[in-house]
């Protein structure tokens, strides 16, 4: 059985389940979905989301030429509400919100290119509007709030207008933000106002909590960014697996039934909200919190500060909200998976099934595990299980699964110690050099800029991850190293780098990670001419090893030591400048000779 096809058993399980026939119960009263989500999410809410929707759409839209579209849309809702059989009632919401854009005055003279989307049939209408949007635009500007000596009474006599604007500005800086985190920030900035309004200064407390939301909503960003990239490069099956992982690891109580059924309605959110589908995305996901709620003391202990909060902010709480401890004394699944001498039969019996069932037993017991680690685990156990079922002794054959399925935690902790030591021992700066040593010599083809970037933002997953307690490192570092490795993915689709990149990127989402660590020297690259106006310090180290990426330790320890004593011999001089200039010279040529590298 191939792995794409180990979480069917999910969408067969979870198809029929209540909640989701409660749904298709409730959605069977509407002929109108405007009205069913106007209905659930009432007027404030509604309005709000639908101003995120043509925020993120229309990132150069003002204020008040997105307040007209927002009505259109309201003043429909409102009819279908009134009357469902109106004909227009009967349309999809993203039709309504992406006809409504079509119909902007002069759409291609502030857009270009993006109007020639209206001319395409759903959905590659809104994947092509999709593909316009700007992350972090630089022709937006950031939220520009009321003065400080009027905010406090802006906000007491404007609220829904004050806020609007927040959400407005927010939408289209972030165009891939969910609404529910956009609306959740927003109320996070009512809470600062209530708060900070009640100070004898108003601007310095509001300072200190823009921060925060500022920081949250940069983290969310980058992970809701990473989940649809996830969705869309390795499909649902991957995607619902990742989430089966996540989901008994945080919720080890609950029984596999309800892990199957909150992950089946997790799947379908993620793609309403990775599709700009705001307000079905708002709504589900609420909806989804409700019924967790309404049933805490099977899920979790720890949510019950997030169930207690509106609805706009419940989910946010919720999704950030701490594992709840797993049940005490549970078994080793040593004993069903390895030593069951009938296991082949239950496998071959359902795999999906036995394989989900696996995952979830795994997982909460593991919580200090990766979800890659643990998929890595799964498949390794199902391909042995595959070999070693069609054997004459599958017991004997499958025997030491658990040491052979020891090798790739045993390889992710050591990475991870490893990697932790060298920032203990040797601080940022090395850690930072090593990296770029590294990955200069697999990828020698990228920029010097963008080996910078990533070199300084895999530095900051290890001061991040290596302070945290022994069980919470290795899910922070790998987990957040995911997510700089799927961006370094996402511009190899755009602008290739080499094949081994291509393969690692591309293979298996649960082995990426150590398919970028065990990547060697790319020997298909052919270098550059040498020119010595390359010669920048910053950029020395990462442009010397693009010349020769097979240069051995001891020639870069030596061009360390030639680039060290330059340092020292310059930082002492009165003519800085001309001293780095001559002896960066003399550095380029020793260096060269070193390396053996002609003129």
């Amino acid at each position: 059985m191939k792995w794409v096809t180990l979480i069917s058993f999910i969408f067969l399980f979870s198809s029929a389940t209540s909640r989701n026939l409660q749904r298709v119960a409730r959605e069977a009263e509407y002929k109108s979905e405007i009205a069913h989500r106007y209905n659930d999410l009432k007027e404030e809410t509604f309005k709000a989301v639908t101003m995120v929707t043509f925020a993120q759409y229309l990132q150069r839209c003002s204020y008040e030429g997105l307040s007209k579209l927002v009505k259109d849309v309201v003043d429909l809702a409102q009819k279908c509400v009134a009357n469902e059989d109106a004909p227009e009632c009967t349309k999809s919401l993203p039709a309504i919100f992406l006809d409504e854009i079509c119909q902007v005055e002069k759409l291609r003279d502030s857009y270009g290119a993006m109007a020639d989307c209206c001319s395409k049939a759903d959905p590659e209408r809104n994947q092509c509007f999709l593909s316009f949007k700007v992350p972090q635009p630089d022709f937006v500007e950031p939220y520009q709030r009321p003065g400080t000596d009027v905010i406090c009474k802006e906000y007491q006599d404007n609220r829904v207008s004050l806020l609007g604007h927040f959400i407005y500005s927010v939408a289209r800086r972030n165009p891939f933000l969910y609404a529910p985190t956009i609306l959740s920030l927003a109320a996070d900035y009512e809470h600062a106002l209530q708060s900070c309004c009640k100070e004898s200064d108003v601007g310095a407390c509001l300072d200190e909590k823009a921060v925060a939301i500022e920081e949250r909503a940069k983290k969310v960003s980058v992970k809701q960014q990473y989940s649809c990239g996830i969705l869309e490069k390795f499909g649902e099956r991957t995607f619902k697996a990742d989430k089966l992982v996540l989901l008994s690891q945080k919720y080890p109580r609950a029984p596999l039934s309800e892990i199957l059924k909150i992950v089946h309605d997790v799947k379908d959110i993620y793609k309403e909200c990775c599709e700009g589908d705001m307000v079905e995305c708002m709504d589900d996901r609420a909806e989804l919190m409700t019924y967790i709620c309404s049933k805490q003391d099977v899920f979790s202990s720890k949510i019950k500060d997030c169930c207690e909060k509106p609805v706009v902010e419940r989910s946010q709480c919720i999704i950030e909200s701490d594992f709840d401890e797993k049940p005490e004394n549970l078994p080793s699944v040593v004993e069903k998976y390895v030593q069951d001498k009938e296991v082949c039969k239950s496998f071959e019996a359902g795999q999906d099934a036995f394989l989900a069932e696996l995952i979830y037993e795994y997982s909460r017991r593991h919580p200090e595990f990766s979800t890659q680690l643990i998929l890595r685990v799964t498949k390794g156990y199902e391909a042995l299980l595959e070999k070693c079922c069609k054997t004459d002794n599958p017991a004997e054959c499958y025997g030491n699964a658990h040491e052979e399925l020891s090798k790739h935690v045993k390889e992710t902790e050591d990475v991870v110690k490893t990697n932790c030591d060298l920032l203990a021992t040797h601080g940022e700066a090395d850690f930072l050099k090593a990296l770029l040593i590294r990955y200069t010599k697999k990828m020698p083809q990228v920029s010097t800029h963008t080996l910078l970037e990533i070199g300084k933002k895999m530095t900051a997953v290890g001061t991040k991850c290596c302070q945290l307690p022994e069980d919470r490192r290795l899910p922070c570092s790998e987990g957040y190293l995911s997510i700089v490795i799927q961006d370094m993915c996402r511009r190899q689709e755009t602008t290739p780098i080499n094949d081994n990149v291509s393969h690692c990127c591309s293979d298996s989402y649960a082995y990426r990670r150590p398919c970028f660590t065990a990547m060697g020297v790319d020997t298909k690259y052919v270098p550059p001419p040498f020119d010595p106006e390359m010669f920048s310090f910053d950029e020395l180290l990462v442009n010397l090893i693009k010349r020769k990426p097979q240069m051995t330790e001891e020639q870069i320890k030596t061009i360390a030591e030639g680039f060290t004593a330059m340092v020292d011999k310059c930082c002492k001089q009165s003519d800085i400048e001309t001293c780095f200039g001559e002896e960066g010279a003399n550095l380029i040529v020793q260096s060269r000779a070193t390396l053996g590298i002609g003129a």
